[in-house]
């Protein structure tokens, strides 16, 4: 009898775990940079608040550095579910809408709250446009501003005339003309090396690049001017997304939520450490002189009126509260 018993106790046991692993849900989440940077360190911590707040129901395993798809691959893979959900960029839709430059126009925003109220305000209208194509936005993260990096030290628009200017971006490729700079195409692997060589004098780009790529050794100076604060956004496949218990949605929207805003302030603080460790490596950290600065914020105007005509009425209203209020107007 007792076997009898212990047989049937342990047959239930097995039913039981079998119906555990059922009921437990596993994602994929890739991005493209490695475990050190600020925003994997956000992405995991927020996967870990999932597993722990659905007691398992649902784990997310980020995979990191690329490996699984690169940057330029995360929207298509999680829009046709290759995976459940990814960290891409927002500049990398633009060429899709103009909706998805919102955060790339140089000297549209001076501070993270001023980021921070831009976002706020476009992030309904790119939710609408992703929805369509059956992505649901979970949450964003800005880098830090990006800072102007040079060989040699700048203080007129005629010091870049003919400099050869690194553009990573559409933006930023229209910036450089409009300062008379030449844009030149480098992949952020070969900054180091395109320096060096002479391939290019300038560049945008974070403080925390500048110190992934030890700036110090191929450069000068980084001048601290805040340009822009382009996002990270972390998308999931909206067919997914709604297939999920309800008090599952609820319990990652929250966490979403959190990981948006400790990752806009991990965001400062790297910004801050950043900048300490180049000042350490005998850079010359600057702000740009005034007149410079405000031949910048006039060019930075006149990109962000062609920006604005490019979009819809309802975009446009939608956002010229908070544009300008950040210029001041």
């Amino acid at each position: 009898m007792k076997t009898k018993a212990f047989g049937t106790i342990a047959a239930l046991a097995l039913q039981l775990v079998s119906v555990a692993a059922l009921a437990q849900t596993t994602w994929t989440m890739p991005t493209a940079f490695p475990d050190t940077n600020f925003h994997t360190r956000n992405d995991k911590q927020f996967a870990e608040e999932v597993a722990k707040e659905t007691q398992g129901k649902l784990v997310i395993n980020v995979v990191s550095n690329g490996t699984l798809l690169k940057l330029s691959e995360m929207k298509r893979g999680v829009q046709t579910g290759q995976v459940q959900l990814g960290e891409s960029f927002i500049g990398t839709m633009a060429n899709e809408n103009p909706i998805f430059y919102v955060d790339s126009i140089p000297f549209l925003n001076s501070d993270p709250q001023e980021a921070k109220a831009l976002w706020a305000a476009a992030r309904p209208l790119i939710e609408a446009r992703l929805e369509k194509q059956n992505i649901h936005v979970l949450y964003s993260v800005a880098w830090p501003a990006q800072g102007l990096y040079t060989k040699k030290p700048v203080s007129s628009l005629e010091d870049f005339k003919g400099q050869k200017f690194r553009a990573s971006s559409a933006s930023i490729a229209d910036f450089a003309r409009h300062i008379g700079a030449v844009p030149t195409v480098v992949q952020a692997s070969d900054v180091p090396q395109a320096f060096l060589t002479g391939q290019v004098d300038a560049m945008l780009t974070s403080s925390t690049t500048g110190v992934d790529t030890q700036a110090w050794d191929y450069l000068s100076y980084f001048y601290n001017v805040p340009t822009m604060f382009p996002q990270n956004i972390v998308l999931v496949n909206k067919k997914i997304w709604d297939k999920l218990d309800p008090d599952i949605r609820e319990i990652v929207t929250a966490a979403a939520a959190r990981a948006e805003e400790r990752g806009w302030q991990l965001g400062i603080e790297e910004n801050e450490a950043s900048i300490e460790k180049m000042r350490k490596q005998k850079m010359n950290v600057q702000p740009v002189n005034s007149q410079l600065s405000e031949e910048f914020h006039r060019i930075g105007n006149e990109m962000t009126d062609s920006w604005l005509a490019k979009l819809t009425d309802h975009e446009r209203d939608a956002l010229m509260p908070v544009i300008k209020k950040n210029r001041g107007n």
